[in-house]
């Protein structure tokens, strides 16, 4: 199993923990745990693709971008063995509402919406590396020494968006825009979901169990 990698800084960015009911529904649903992390990790690969297109102008961005995509494939490329080994099918999931609710809060001006676009993926990384983090010592000892090995390139994944958004924006700025994009994605974890996802919240009541608590 990898070293043990110092996760303080990845749950101090973070607006709250996931929630422990998410982490039970991840259990309950090994097989889509599996499918949608293979899809999380082709969409990250796609985002650092797609910022490389459109800001051909900042070398530095396109220089960590690009090592961050190989990365990406790199670990859809492992989970998709995992899954092989494990006689685990790809069926089309629907995508959680998750990143697209996060990225409707991206603002369509430069050069805020690229601060935004930066803030986002770091929000999204971090959860992600929290996330293996909480599943690491629940799973099986493949699966978790799996998960163990990715926390330091996904903690590193959170620093590097970070990193390319500070200077775009004044300090104060800056944090107080994190901090507005924070609470939203710590709002979304925290919410109820109706389908498992890597990035749901927590599962939804039964709604006969609504319905008899509000009697």
């Amino acid at each position: 199993m990898s070293a043990a990698v110092d996760l303080q800084p990845v749950r101090d960015f973070l607006g709250c923990a996931t929630p422990p009911a998410w982490v039970d529904w991840a259990l309950q649903n090994p097989d889509i745990l599996l499918v949608d992390h293979a899809n999380c990790e082709k969409k990250a690969a796609a985002t650092a693709l797609n910022l490389m297109y459109r800001y051909v102008d900042q070398p530095r961005l396109l220089h960590k971008l690009s090592r961050l995509a190989r990365e990406e494939l790199r670990h859809f490329e492992q989970v998709l063995s995992l899954m092989q080994r494990r006689g685990v099918d790809y069926p089309q999931l629907s995508a959680a509402r998750y990143a697209g609710e996060l990225r409707a809060e991206v603002r369509s001006r430069e050069p805020e919406r690229l601060l935004d676009t930066l803030l986002v993926g770091a929000l999204i990384e971090a959860r992600s590396c929290e996330r293996f983090a909480a599943l690491v010592p629940v799973v099986d000892e493949e699966l978790g020494g799996f998960y163990q090995s990715l926390l330091k390139s996904e903690a590193r994944h959170f620093q590097d968006y970070l990193g390319l958004a500070s200077g775009l924006a004044p300090e104060p700025e800056l944090a107080a825009r994190l901090q507005t994009l924070r609470e939203r994605e710590a709002a979304l974890v925290q919410r109820e979901d109706r389908e498992f996802r890597f990035h749901s919240g927590v599962p939804a009541r039964p709604q006969a169990g609504r319905a008899a608590a509000a009697t």
